[in-house]
């Protein structure tokens, strides 16, 4: 299926998702959005090599009080891969904050999972007009918090990868004995080796400039962090550290993962809810 260039596209279904592809300097940008356009917007950033679909599981469950827009990155999804510069966190949410000024959003409350809440967080940076809260699920806070992986990583000349050496790689990612969804498989293969290095490289470039936590004080946006305490990748007990941050809420989701959004949706998506919900009382 092909959609035209910044125009949308809508499945043919009550619960339609519209999907649009905005052209943009630097290359195209995938993105969705499902949910009432007058809703309160609640932007959702993927992690690296993932997608928009990553978030599917918590849709339905948002859209009741939200607008809910989704965004495949650079680099990633259905969006453009590009050789050269454009992957670096900075980049990648100067980009984001073009597309919601090209849908109209005025202010969100902007949800990253893993380092998408690197890409979350480098939005607020530049544009405190438009992000009104941060939410992050599973991001680590500084390099200290990493696990190294035990599996290899992937080589240039194995370019693309088969389905058994992706799930190798992405099994941190998930609880042990957590089945991979074939999506997320797809989405890995889908990239470029250039894209897929280059986005990791960036996150990790990012937290050596400045660890999150000292990012987020200096930003004073309320923030509420989620942490499956099974994960993998970063050390669940790191989630403390961000009570660095003044009035941040630290959730710690039990037996899940470093994907709660794909291994515990329903609890994931009660917490975000939870979160929005006070906001929007404040609001008030």
């Amino acid at each position: 299926m092909t959609i035209p260039d910044g125009q949308p596209h809508v499945k043919g279904n009550a619960e339609a998702t519209e999907e649009s592809i905005l052209p943009l300097d630097g290359g195209d940008i995938h993105l969705c959005q499902d949910g009432p356009r007058d809703a309160p917007a609640l932007l959702l950033i993927h992690g690296s090599a993932s997608s928009t679909r990553s978030w599917d599981l918590m849709v339905p469950a948002l859209t009741v009080s939200h607008r809910v827009i989704r965004i495949d990155l650079l680099g990633h999804g259905r969006s453009a891969k590009p050789v050269g510069p454009g992957y670096e966190i900075p980049a990648q949410g100067r980009r984001v904050g073009v597309a919601l000024d090209r849908l109209g959003v005025r202010n969100a409350i902007v949800v990253g999972h893993s380092s998408g809440g690197y890409v979350a967080t480098a939005l607020a940076e530049q544009r405190a007009d438009l992000v009104t809260a941060l939410v992050l699920i599973n991001t680590g806070p500084h390099l200290g918090a990493f696990i190294a992986p035990e599996s290899a990583a992937i080589a240039p000349s194995q370019w693309p990868p088969t389905d058994e050496q992706i799930r190798q790689v992405a099994s941190s990612g998930f609880s042990a004995g957590f089945e991979i969804p074939q999506e997320i498989v797809d989405d890995l293969r889908g990239m470029t080796y250039h894209a897929f290095t280059a986005s990791t490289q960036a996150a990790r470039a990012y937290l050596e400039q400045q660890t999150l936590p000292d990012r987020l004080t200096a930003l004073g946006k309320p923030l509420q962090v989620i942490f499956g305490d099974q994960d993998r990748r970063w050390r669940s007990s790191s989630a403390a550290d961000y009570h660095a941050v003044p009035g941040t809420r630290v959730e710690l989701l039990p037996g899940a993962g470093h994907s709660p959004i794909l291994e515990d949706a329903p609890r994931t998506a009660a917490l975000l809810l939870a979160f929005t919900a006070i906001r929007a009382a404040r609001a008030d």
